[in-house]
């Protein structure tokens, strides 16, 4: 049984959700999926305290959701993130939980687990704006360390009430979401996902940083955290 964490940007149970469910279609009797709604599953907007980079995520005011989520995230094997577009972007719930992220993204202490992981984005609009909304997301986890993130866009032009869909379109897009669900239906999990030449460099230059400022503090909670990894040293993230 594989684990698959799904973050929903929303929870109205419009098309996206649809898509979504379509997508897990092919791991209902394989898989322990657990899905998070925003805002519920995360109510409240990041402040800008900074104590999850400078004092530990531990004391963000929000752990009691965020720890939680995180430890799902940390134990998938698969990510999915779902948002609708709101004006070219993700939506503000997906945009808040994203932010409660920043000390996983690698210039501060990166998931070693996340650099093996594979994502995949759902994301639909009228008109344009679902490329726009995806790469806000694909932003935050390329920086978490994921290479291998695939993204589905649903351009909608009459409606986007699945039920007022024309068939034509509603099986159109449900050709499409089981061909990508197929691709990761038959992925070998037990093998961790490359990483490629882009996250790699991030994390070189990243390290170069992190050198330096352990030199100068090593009291510095980010350079303690990637000295402890070995990161400094002739360790890596992925294998």
């Amino acid at each position: 049984m594989i684990n698959i964490t799904v973050i929903n940007g929303t929870e109205k149970h419009g098309v996206t959700y649809r898509l979504k469910e379509i997508f897990l279609t092919a791991f209902r009797n394989n898989a322990n999926i657990t899905e998070y709604y925003l805002p519920k599953d995360c109510p409240n907007f990041c402040n800008g305290c900074v104590n999850c980079m400078t004092k530990g995520e531990n004391t963000c005011k929000d752990e009691r959701y965020i720890g939680k989520i995180e430890k799902s995230l940390l134990e998938a094997d698969l990510i999915v993130m779902t948002s609708p577009a709101y004006v070219f972007h993700t939506t503000g719930a997906m945009k808040a939980f994203l932010d409660h992220f920043a000390y996983r993204w690698m210039p501060h202490r990166p998931a070693p687990e996340m650099f093996g992981k594979r994502a995949v984005i759902i994301t639909q609009c009228l008109g344009a704006g679902a490329k726009s909304a995806a790469k806000d997301i694909k932003h935050s986890l390329s920086w978490w360390g994921i290479s291998k993130i695939e993204i589905f866009t649903g351009a909608l032009m009459g409606d986007i009430v699945w039920e007022r869909l024309s068939k034509k379109k509603r099986a159109e897009l449900t050709k499409k979401v089981k061909k990508l669900s197929w691709k990761f239906a038959q992925t070998d999990y037990t093998k961790p996902a490359y990483t490629n030449l882009i996250i790699k460099i991030r994390f070189f230059v990243c390290r170069l940083m992190q050198q330096t400022l352990h030199k100068n503090d090593p009291e510095y909670l980010d350079g303690k955290y990637w000295a402890a990894q070995g990161w400094l040293g002739r360790t890596r993230p992925w294998k």
